[in-house]
């Protein structure tokens, strides 16, 4: 059954991890034979990807003519908006990040499967009240056409490369550069915050031998054949080794893993754990168990499963969906329309996050988005 799939997300452009993940899912629909739709409310460069491919995005859910089957939810105000446009549409909601205010959705009955990314995401989903029997740990996916293996690594690493949008001289960058320096590898940054944002990761991660990298990130870098260290703004992990696979996947080789500061002796206690063998035997735990064609094919089922359910419930009069019980009628249609404007106006000005906000303003930034926030009662 070919169903149409409805997926939020707050930003199309730069790349980042939900961005990605949004992107290939849409893709990797479309190749398995559904219609996937993205409603976003900043388009950009992976918006114009998939519409080159052929999916459809629009940055208003009033452009969309035909009601979705499911909904693939992302990003609170966007989860909110899917169900106030299509009440009585089964929906999932992902929680990315655990500690992001519109990362995870307000519970509504519309929603009917909660999924983590991580352990950190699930407690944080279950902290917002969502029902410990619909929600799971669903761990992240790489494209594995994208990301092909690489040749066989070398006996000591040649080349490294810091694989973060929020590496700069202020986060972890210095430690790294300085143990580097000591151990004689060559070292290279790409991200955001050093102005050099690649457009094709999969070829970058080929050329080296040695990652730093955190989450979605470090299992590209994994899937390709380099060994992984896992670091980022918030601290140090560990070298990604078979023995560790499992745990570090279940907290998405993320922040909950960074458990230690960057100090250059540190990174070099990492690096010294360099195994080309093991490292290929990581690649091999990647491709064989975090595919996007297995994920998305497991997503599928879960789709079919909630519609079922929804179709169920409606047939037996038990419910329709979220109408009338979380959306508020017409009045909560035009205050979602009408706080839209404003706020996409203001990220923007700032920016997604106060990480991208210059240190000097981020107090006042703060109290800005709180407060339009309330006023807008974009939940």
């Amino acid at each position: 059954m070919s169903l149409t799939v409805l997926i939020t997300n707050i930003c199309m452009d730069w790349p980042s991890g939900t961005v990605i993940y949004a992107r290939d899912l849409a893709l990797e629909l479309q190749r398995q034979g559904h219609r996937p739709i993205v409603y976003t409310w900043l388009k950009g460069r992976a918006s114009s990807e998939l519409a080159a491919a052929g999916v459809e995005v629009v940055d208003s859910l009033w452009q969309i003519h035909d009601q979705p089957d499911v909904i693939h939810g992302h990003h609170r105000p966007l989860v909110r908006g899917a169900l106030l446009r299509f009440p009585g549409v089964p929906a999932v909601a992902f929680c990315h990040n655990h500690t992001d205010p519109w990362d995870a959705p307000a519970p509504d009955p519309g929603l009917r499967r909660y999924f983590g990314v991580s352990e950190l995401c699930v407690k944080r989903l279950l902290s917002v009240g969502a029902p410990g029997s619909q929600t799971e740990l669903r761990t992240n996916f790489v494209d594995l056409r994208r990301f092909a293996p690489r040749p066989p690594l070398p006996p000591r690493p040649t080349r490294a490369l810091v694989f973060s949008n929020y590496a700069t001289a202020h986060t972890q960058l210095p430690a790294i550069e300085e143990a580097c320096r000591r151990l004689d590898v060559p070292l290279d940054v790409a991200g955001r915050g050093v102005g050099r944002v690649s457009e094709h990761p999969e070829q970058l991660l080929a050329e080296y031998d040695l990652v730093f990298a955190k989450a979605k990130a470090a299992m590209e870098a994994m899937a390709v054949g380099a060994a992984v260290i896992l670091c980022d703004f918030g601290g140090l992990g560990p070298m990604v080794t078979t023995d560790d696979f499992d745990r570090l996947r279940s907290l998405n080789f993320g922040l909950a893993a960074l458990v230690d500061a960057w100090t250059p002796e540190g990174v070099v206690l990492q690096v010294n754990r360099y195994d080309p063998v093991d490292a290929g035997r990581v690649q091999d735990l990647v491709r064989s168990r975090c595919g996007l064609e297995r994920a998305v094919g497991d997503l599928v089922r879960v789709y079919e499963q909630v519609i079922e359910e929804a179709a169920n419930q409606h047939v037996a009069g038990a419910g329709v969906g979220s109408t009338g019980r979380s959306t508020g009628g017409r009045l909560a249609v035009l205050r979602y329309r009408a706080s839209k404007a404003p706020l996409v106006a203001f990220y923007r000005a700032f920016g997604l996050g106060p990480r991208q906000v210059p240190a000097p303003v981020k107090p006042v930034y703060r109290v800005l988005r709180a407060a339009i926030r309330r006023l807008l009662w974009v939940r």
